[in-house]
């Protein structure tokens, strides 16, 4: 939620992060299983400047691969989400050009691509039409077995998305907070995916009673959590670093009764 949203709620609001997940960029190229897109290309790509596979933005990562000479589809959510705000937000810190003209936005105005609803969607799409790239939780990438780029990070690396490479981009974020949000920005990390993001829990901070409050976010519902590791793996999530679970554990302290 961004502040001026929570400051509409009477006595304000709490934000737990329960678990996070990377966000993929899935393509369908046949017979090409590994492509490498750099900051430049994938921004290109959503801003609808990079057009062809075979474009030099792209080769120019991909030394050895013969690149198709064929249209690039790009596929994007048609409705509002969580997802396209996150991958909107990170496309606007990459490249200016996005910022300007398109920005972060749960349901940015893309200036290409072929909509289709929901990541259920977007994965459908991607995987009938050759030639198509389009953004995508990690689960859902990796249950269907579907090809994702290799994205260059900060620190210039091409980086797979991979539960390892999560866990370094949290443990690696810049953990300056407020007292009423738990977030992260990202910094410099050779090991690090680039685009991950928390998964929330909102609450009020204040509830009628002490019960309502623990039932809602209690410190055992989040220490539950914590034990479903193996859960949150096969589903494609990414344990939460042990010190933003200790934090969340202690934001409890910030719900009151009224």
């Amino acid at each position: 939620m961004k502040p001026e949203d929570m400051a509409k709620v009477p006595g304000g609001v709490q934000l737990f992060p329960m678990t996070a997940g990377s966000i993929v960029l899935a393509y369908n190229l046949k017979g090409i299983d590994a492509v490498k897109l750099s900051r430049k290309a994938y921004a290109g790509v959503f801003l609808g400047t990079v057009k062809r596979w075979n474009d030099p933005l792209i080769a120019a990562s991909n030394p050895g691969v013969t690149l198709p000479d064929l249209p690039i589809n790009v596929v994007v959510r048609a409705d509002s989400s969580g997802t396209s705000f996150v991958f909107s937000q990170h496309l606007s810190a990459i490249s200016d050009d996005f910022s300007r003209t398109v920005g972060a936005n749960t349901m940015p105005n893309w200036p290409a691509g072929t909509k289709s609803k929901g990541n259920e969607g977007v994965t459908s799409s991607i995987m009938t039409t050759p030639g198509s790239i389009g953004y995508i939780e990690y689960g859902y990438a990796e249950s269907q077995k579907m090809p994702m780029a290799e994205l260059e990070n900060k620190s210039g690396k091409f980086i797979a998305a991979t539960t390892a490479a999560g866990q370094a981009a949290l443990a690696s974020a810049d953990d300056a907070r407020r007292h009423d949000r738990l977030g992260a920005r990202s910094r410099r990390c050779a090991d690090a995916y680039p685009i991950v993001t928390y998964t929330w829990l909102i609450c009020y901070k204040k509830y009628p009673d002490k019960a309502e409050a623990a039932g809602d976010a209690g410190p055992a519902a989040l220490r539950a959590d914590r034990r479903a590791e193996g859960r949150r793996r096969r589903l494609g999530y990414i344990p939460l670093p042990a010190n933003v679970a200790d934090k969340a554990d202690s934001a409890i302290q910030n719900l009151t009764t009224q």
